[in-house]
């Protein structure tokens, strides 16, 4: 099991930008899939971006606008939030999941490890 601590959430402006962080409690090899959601107010929770290996993928609402990536040492995490809007208030979360073959969705039961999550609101 992988601890996940997330930070860098915060209160911005329209148009403002984030940076969110997730420390992992260990390095995970190059076929975990690790990944952001997110969960606005009343909804569900929802896929942003996973990365695996080299390959990301992310959710057409933040294509465009957000960045995942990680360190070398696959011991962080991070989602670069630019242009953020009000409709990307959230709590988000970190998620790993180890998927050495097949693909990495973007689904929330498809991920085993999370973190507490950290709170992100735009105001307009």
């Amino acid at each position: 099991q992988v601890q996940l601590v997330e930070s860098g959430g915060g209160s911005v402006q329209a148009g403002g930008s984030l940076r969110l962080s997730c420390s992992k409690s260990t390095s995970t090899t190059k076929d975990y899939c690790s990944a952001w959601f997110r969960q606005p107010p009343g909804k569900e929770r929802e896929g942003v971006a996973n990365i695996r290996r080299t390959d990301t993928h992310y959710a057409d609402s933040v294509q465009g606008r957000f960045t995942i990536s990680q360190d070398s040492a696959r011991t962080r995490l991070y989602l670069q939030m630019d242009n953020l809007k009000p409709e990307d208030t959230a709590m988000y979360y970190c998620a790993v999941a180890y998927r050495p073959w097949g693909t990495c969705p973007l689904t929330a039961g498809s991920f085993t490890d999370w973190g507490q999550g950290t709170q992100v609101t735009v105001s307009s």
